[in-house]
């Protein structure tokens, strides 16, 4: 399935969940703004070498989670000799990356960060947002190649901060999972 094909049916499936008292008039509305800002987060996360975007569409128990996590190929690579291999450049970048800790994902060394980002329009951020971001070398990849995992999730004003502790646990809990095919 398409990006396409996967916004629309997306937002079916969210027009036809709406409340029953939602007014019949504001229903091309909300599809168009929805639609928009699907488009919006798609963008984003292509220009940042996304290759591929998860969004919840389900609610967990009536909430919708504020959450996306994006697999791409890093962009920023801390300089080091060509073919260092990992292990330089996972120390490189965790020299760089505020709050890095080291981690393993399926017997692979990996770096994992995580910050909370205020909103600031002029950067691009328009809400605040908890940021956890896992380097993760892919094994005997010659030459050396990287994926980056990025989980956001949405900070409204005045939220409980446990409520994203516990996303960020749910993320770091799916991550643990993460293992490598090689079909």
């Amino acid at each position: 399935m398409g990006t396409k094909e996967a916004v629309d049916r997306i937002v079916r499936k969210a027009v036809a969940q709406l409340p029953v008292g939602f007014p019949k008039d504001d229903i091309p509305k909300a599809r168009l703004k929805l639609t928009q800002e699907m488009q919006k987060v798609i963008r984003r996360a292509r220009a940042k070498g996304g290759m591929t975007l998860y969004l919840p569409t389900e609610r967990l128990h009536g909430v919708a989670l504020p959450v996306s996590i994006v697999a791409s190929e890093p962009i920023e690579i801390p300089r080091v000799r060509p073919n260092s291999g990992p292990d330089v450049v996972l120390a490189a970048l965790a020299s760089v990356t505020p709050g890095a800790e080291s981690r393993e994902l399926d017997d692979t060394a990996a770096l994992r960060s995580e910050r909370d980002v205020p909103a600031d329009a002029a950067k691009g951020v328009d809400v605040a947002h908890r940021r956890v971001e896992y380097f993760v070398p892919v094994p005997d990849s010659v030459p050396d190649q990287y994926l980056t995992f990025s989980f956001s999730a949405l900070i409204a004003p005045g939220s409980d901060p446990t409520f994203y502790d516990t996303l960020v646990e749910l993320f770091d809990a799916v991550m643990g999972t993460f293992r490598w095919s090689y079909a």
